[in-house]
């Protein structure tokens, strides 16, 4: 299937946030790449960090020139089942096994798309393991084909990475956010690191007035005049949600008014959502100071946006982490993250600067209170995180850094990690 509706967005509208020397830059690096085309593949049109990215960047890389277009995978939930097994695997669970019959399904169902999308592009970019083994069955490829990673394959299981393996090294590219997720067997010429970023014209991010924050949240039944906690994601294994639980249940003792909010997506490729989300709510029990709100009940990213703008202190517990946009998300809106120091959390968060990098719950907790107690000091941290985000981790920096992807390719350049 084919994604038709987009955003709305034209480099223009970010002359105002990163200057008209960027705006101008961009424009002359992508006049020579002006007409190709560019096909992106991933599992899911909603739900998630990719879904998310591609809608806002889509348009951005057709009004520099590029005709570009965004596929998404048909397939019955029995195949996300699968590939969910093996994203947990991919991510560190050693104790998954792929079978037989799950492999047959997967590759079924990547051959499938292969015959139900055109895939005749200057470029492919293929995201994640869901997609990864469509390259096996491309059989009149027009040009290069790059696989993107947005998963930490630091400590994978060698089960799961050994069926995927072959089918990766089939692409001409492999891009990964940070250095030590590509792996050993990869060849090294073929790597590029290449962090995601977040679009600061979104729903989720754009600036929204403090009253509009107000009533928003107040709608949603959270008192705006007490200090809050929050952490906005899935509803997953590796988000540490009963972590942060405990921590909050920790800094209660110590202050008592904070209260803690859980706004988190339902994506359409995570069938194990609902088994968190259930799990979620009996490890809260009563506490009429925890609310767990999700796009189901019509928390959507303007929703997020101002929980994230009216949090006094953003978490991120991640046990394993590709990236974590929703710690740039908090960063941009001056917000300091206490996040677990993990994967694509430490490309972000400079410990003691911008955030706290921390490994327990304790660590955080002690974290958090101190924030609470200083909130001059949580200012001034807020403050170093929005610069953070706006020098690394904007639309606009990845655009640039994937026209300098798409340069080197169509002159057949190699890479460096």
């Amino acid at each position: 299937m084919e994604v038709k509706d987009f955003a709305t967005r034209n480099l223009e509208m970010y002359r105002p946030i990163i200057g008209d020397e960027k705006i101008e830059a961009i424009r002359k690096k992508a006049e020579p790449l002006r007409g190709m085309t560019l096909g992106h593949v991933n599992a899911t049109a909603f739900g998630g960090g990719v879904a998310e990215i591609l809608q806002n960047f889509v348009p951005l890389l057709r009004d520099v020139g590029l005709d570009t277009h965004w596929h998404v995978m048909e397939a019955p939930k029995v195949f996300f089942d699968i590939t969910k097994k093996m994203h947990n695997a991919l991510q560190g669970n050693q104790a998954l096994a792929l079978s037989e019959e799950e492999r047959h399904h997967y590759l079924q169902i990547n051959e499938v798309n292969v015959e139900k999308i055109n895939l005749n592009y200057d470029v492919v970019i293929i995201d994640d393991p869901q997609p990864a083994a469509m390259v096996k069955y491309a059989n009149d490829k027009k040009g290069p084909w790059l696989w993107r990673c947005h998963i930490d394959l630091s400590t994978p299981n060698m089960l799961f990475w050994g069926f995927l393996s072959p089918f990766v090294r089939e692409y001409e590219r492999y891009i990964f956010h940070r250095p030590d997720y590509a792996r050993e067997d990869l060849p090294p010429e073929n790597v590029l690191i290449m962090p995601p970023s977040i679009d600061p014209m979104s729903e989720k991010n754009k600036y929204i007035e403090p009253d509009e924050v107000n009533e928003i949240v107040r709608n949603l039944g959270i008192d705006t005049s007490r200090p809050i906690l929050c952490q906005v994601g899935r509803f997953d294994p590796w988000k540490g949600i009963f972590d942060v639980i405990e921590i909050y249940r920790t800094v209660k003792q110590s202050v008592p008014e904070v209260q803690l909010i859980f706004p988190g997506i339902m994506a359409t490729d995570d069938p194990e959502g609902w088994v968190y989300f259930e799990r979620t709510l009996r490890r809260i029990g009563e506490d009429a100071d925890v609310h767990v709100l999700t796009n189901l009940t019509g928390v959507m990213s303007r929703e997020v946006n101002a929980l994230q703008r009216a949090a006094t202190i953003v978490l991120q517990m991640s046990t394993r982490e590709g990236f974590g946009l929703t710690v740039s998300e908090a960063m941009f809106k001056e917000k300091p993250v206490i996040g677990r120091a993990v994967g694509g959390i430490k490309l972000q968060v400079i410990d003691g600067d911008n955030g706290f990098l921390v490994s327990t719950v304790e660590e955080a907790a002690e974290r958090a209170i101190y924030l609470l107690r200083h909130p001059p000091f949580a200012q001034q941290m807020g403050k170093r995180a929005h610069e953070r985000v706006m020098d690394n981790f904007l639309i606009t920096t990845q655009l640039n850094n994937y026209l300098d992807m798409l340069a080197g390719v169509k002159k057949k350049r190699p890479v460096e990690v």
